[in-house]
């Protein structure tokens, strides 16, 4: 009779590593500049903040093209402090989008480790379960081909 090796349900809870919230790991680890630079990410890459921008944009243009003259702040065709404004936006937000772009994918690194931790567990587990009913298959037929044997006997 050949025997398989089995893990039982305690051996494999004494081997099971405890499941982490890597959301919250990966949160807890971030220094005060790097939350900033995720919140300015998260807010900044809103259709939000681009409905802001763009209304604004509509505004100064029309302000400075149809108000009355002397109302015009910044007349056509010169616009030249909305290219100011615009610019010194970009050029502030493009590095800090990076660096949250940055944090972001590493945070997506870790779910994804994290992710493949669990399947390795799911895994083992299946292959557990598996081998515990190729185990149960070959003792039910040794149990039908005895009670086989012992019908013919009886007969």
């Amino acid at each position: 009779m050949k025997h398989i090796q089995v893990k039982t349900i305690e051996e494999l809870k004494k081997a099971r590593t405890p499941i982490n919230n890597i959301n919250q790991k990966h949160q807890s680890n971030l220094s005060s500049i790097n939350k900033v630079a995720l919140w300015i990410t998260n807010r900044v890459g809103s259709m939000g903040f681009f409905l802001i921008i763009f209304v604004w944009t509509i505004l100064w243009l029309s302000w400075n093209s149809l108000a009355p003259a002397n109302m015009k702040f910044d007349p056509y065709p010169a616009f030249v402090l909305w290219l100011f404004i615009s610019n010194m936006i970009q050029i502030f937000l493009m590095p800090l989008i990076m660096v949250g772009q940055n944090l972001q994918s590493a945070h997506s690194e870790l779910r994804a480790e994290e992710d493949f931790e669990i399947n390795k567990k799911a895994e083992t587990e299946i292959e557990t379960i598996l081998m515990h009913l190729e185990n149960q298959n070959e003792l039910i037929l040794q149990i039908l081909n005895r009670l086989e044997v012992a019908e013919k006997k009886s007969i």
